[in-house]
Formats: structure tokens, sequence, C-alpha cells
């Protein structure tokens, strides 16, 4: 039985490691999709800016490596958040299944994907924080302002300074909604998909199903997710004004304000290039931990 438990764990451990190994490849190759969705969102105007305009700008004013402000934290984050998230459904998925059934329905699927991602999401919220002030950071600097951080840990030392520990979980709540509206799409969706592919033999256990199920699960996420994703970003880069209030007193308070003054289109500001980065971001994950899974002699997921 020791010997089991040991096992158990080993094979956890190792899960655990490919996915953040998986999600950091995922992650590097994706980024520049990812801040110019950032910068995208964070236009409050209600004149239209398309995602080629922003990156075309980002690159014009502070060069190629302005693609990539806030790698570092969003490398850091994925070191806690996919490999919770994926593992703990693997988890949920396992301890839901009975001896007399051996798949789980789409709404149970999408449940525990969903409560998997707010878990994950709670755990890695500050070094999301941190990211997304970076990311707008580049974009005070191509207006000829000076940034309010230098680096990652001089942005986690200036915001626990002046909002606090709690600072760090700062637009905690919008996240958590957009965590489990992404996981919902995201991990129930692939899950489902890939098996629904396999078994009407349309592939078998391999790169044209994995990619297939990535693509699917990619744009039901961003579908679903988007206006969440809006809110949080809003909500995660505002700071206290002079006066000691903000310009959003909370998620809801955000998301009226948006449709009020920019209309309802304003929800899913950056959709294209969400849906853009997910799809090819999760192509990259899935095929690259699903392969590494195989090299480790684990099964599929």
């Amino acid at each position: 039985m020791a010997q089991g438990q040991a096992q158990a764990r080993s094979r956890a451990t190792n899960k655990i490691a490919l996915a953040s190994l998986s999600a950091m490849v995922a992650e590097t190759t994706t980024f520049p999709i990812d801040i110019t969705k950032t910068r995208l969102q964070l236009h409050a105007t209600a004149r239209p800016v398309s995602a080629f305009q922003v990156a075309t700008d980002i690159i014009r004013k502070q060069g190629v490596t302005g693609l990539y402000k806030g790698l570092s934290p969003a490398l850091l984050r994925h070191l806690f958040y996919t490999p919770i998230r994926t593992v703990g459904y693997e988890q949920l998925r396992h301890a839901f299944i009975s001896h007399d059934n051996h798949s789980l329905s789409l709404p149970s699927k999408a449940l525990i994907g969903g409560i998997s991602g707010v878990i994950a999401q709670v755990v890695a919220s500050p070094a999301d924080l941190v990211k997304v002030r970076m990311q707008a950071d580049g974009r005070m600097v191509s207006q000829g302002l000076k940034p309010r951080y230098t680096g990652s840990l001089d942005a986690l030392t200036k915001i626990i300074n002046a909002e606090g520990f709690k600072g760090l979980w700062r637009g905690v709540f919008p996240n958590i909604q957009r965590a489990f509206l992404v996981n919902m799409g995201e991990l129930a969706c692939y899950d489902h998909a890939k098996h629904f592919v396999i078994h009407n033999q349309i592939a078998s256990d391999n790169i044209y199903a994995h990619t297939l199920a990535a693509m699917m699960s990619g744009l039901t996420a961003t579908t679903i997710s988007c206006p969440a994703d809006v809110v949080k970003t809003r909500m995660m880069n505002q700071v206290v004004n002079e006066d000691g209030s903000y310009k959003y007193r909370n998620s809801y308070d955000c998301l009226i304000k948006t449709v009020r003054f920019e209309g309802l289109r304003a929800l899913w500001k950056g959709f294209f290039p969400t849906w853009a980065r997910l799809g090819p971001w999760q192509f990259v994950f899935w095929v690259s931990y699903e392969k590494f899974r195989l090299i480790a002699g684990l099964p599929s997921f």
C-alpha cells in the first residue's frame, strides 16, 4: 500500500512538472499576442482600435522587446496556475467517476473545470497582477510617461508598500470569475472534444485529435470569458487616486461603466487577439503536455 501511495505521488509530481514546462513553452510562444490583447482592453475610448494597430505601435515605440514586457511574472504565474488547474481537474474527474461509469457528462466536466480554475487562480493572482501592471506600464512608456515599475520585484515591492499585502489580490474576484469561465470552457471542452474525436474515429489519440480539441476549446473559452477578462484587466490595472478612491468600486461597477461609456461591444475588446492567443497557446500546451506525458510513461490526459 505504501508503495502504491509513493507511485501515485510520483505520478502527480511528474504531471505537475510537465504541466509547468508545457505552460512556460506555450506562454513564451504566444506572449506578444497576450500583451496586444491587454493593451487593447485598456483602450478606454469609443474609437475602435485594431489589434494590428496596437501591436505595430508597440514595436514602433519600444522595439520587438516591448512585446515581451511582463513575461517573467507570466512565467512565474504558470508555475502555479497551470499545474494546479490541470492536475486538479484530473484528480476531481477521477473522484467523480464511479466504477460503473467511465466518463462524465459535459456539465459535470464544466463544473470541475471551473472549480479547478478558481483554486489555481487564487494562488496565482499576485503574479497575474504584476504581469498586468507591467504590461500596462509599456503603454505608459509609449505615451512618453515614466513607468511605474522597473521590474517584477520592484512592482511587487511597490504594490505591497502602496496597497498593502492584500493589494496583491486586487481584482481577485473578477479574476476568479474569469478563471471559472475560462477553465469551464477550456478544460471541459478539450477533454470532451478529444474523446469525441477519438470515439467517432475522426482521429486516434495523436497530434491531430489534440489540435482539433485545443482549437475548439480555445474558441469556447474565449467567447465565454472575454467580458470577465476585460473587467479583470481593468480592475487589476487601476491604482489608488490622490484622494484615496478608485475609478471602479468593484467588478460590477467596472462592468456598468464600461458598457455605459463604451457600449456593449467593449466587453469583447481583444476578442480576436485573445482567441488568436488561446488557439496557439492551447495547441502548444496540449500537444507538448500530451507528448511529455507519453515520454514519461504517463497515460493521456
